[in-house]
């Protein structure tokens, strides 16, 4: 499995209510559970700045983030970007053996 980080902006039509972004989200993480059910939710984040939200996930392969990209993008009325992550000491280790 694969760790992958997902930055959302959702669009300004998204939702009008604290109510409605949180049927939203429901709605959007039922879809990713029922059509990506390999896929391991890890960690959901509300941020300031450039976007909403980021979410850390693990799934088998890019096919299968960019399925969860696609399926919050049309669920949740979003922009996504989906970055493949690597552990700092998986990384480290890479990089000794160049």
């Amino acid at each position: 499995m694969q760790t992958f980080i997902m930055l959302t902006r959702l669009s300004p039509d998204a939702a009008r209510s604290p109510q409605a972004l949180e049927e939203l989200e429901q709605k959007a993480m039922a879809r990713v559970r029922k059509d990506c059910p390999d896929v391991e939710w890890l960690e959901s984040y509300a941020v300031l700045g450039g976007c909403d939200y980021v979410d850390i996930f693990r799934a088998e392969d890019m096919e299968s983030a960019s399925r969860v990209s696609a399926l919050i993008r049309t669920q949740g009325h979003a922009n996504t970007e989906v970055w493949p992550a690597t552990t700092w000491k998986k990384f480290k280790q890479t990089i000794r053996n160049l």
